[in-house]
């Protein structure tokens, strides 16, 4: 058991979740959203935000990596698990639990975007911006956080802590 200390309390997860909902709710207005949960670490993340939103939700999944055997991104997108339904015509949020380098999401949203959708947008619950070295435009942003190793909500440390209810830092 490693010691971990409460970065974002489980109250403050889920006030902004509601907070994002909202925002979703009002620029989709009148129209359908398609979610693609980003597998494993945004399962939580997408199950809370997509209960809140109240225009009409499809979701689907990809399972993808970039990281290899290392610890650094290597930006090239390996799709473990491809979406089961077209794209195409639909409006689309990638939904992410952390944005850290940037590199596989670009590569990722590079690939979506040959697919056609209606329109593409990327919502993050976690983001981690001195860590980017590569830009990608996260439209809805949960947190930006300072450069920790984080667990919970769905993140987590060797398949460990991901049912934690906040996001905690993992004192190393």
């Amino acid at each position: 058991m490693k010691n971990i200390s409460v970065m974002i309390s489980e109250r403050e997860v889920d006030e902004r979740i509601n907070e994002m909902a909202m925002q979703i709710n009002e620029d989709y207005a009148g129209k359908e959203v398609h979610l693609i949960c980003i597998l494993k670490g945004s399962i939580f993340f997408t199950c809370e935000l997509a209960k809140r939103i109240t225009v009409p939700v499809t979701i689907d999944f990809m399972a993808v990596s970039s990281y290899g055997g290392g610890t650094e991104s290597s930006g090239t997108v390996k799709i473990r698990k491809d979406l089961d339904e077209p794209i195409a015509g639909k409006d689309v949020i990638v939904i992410e639990d952390i944005i850290d380098s940037g590199r596989t999401l670009s590569n990722l949203l590079e690939l979506l975007q040959t697919r056609n959708p209606k329109s593409i947008r990327l919502c993050t619950l976690l983001d981690k911006p001195s860590r980017r070295v590569v830009e990608v435009p996260v439209d809805y942003t949960g947190f930006s956080i300072p450069d920790k190793f984080v667990v919970g909500y769905g993140l987590d440390f060797d398949q460990n802590y991901r049912n934690l209810p906040y996001i905690g830092v993992v004192e190393l």
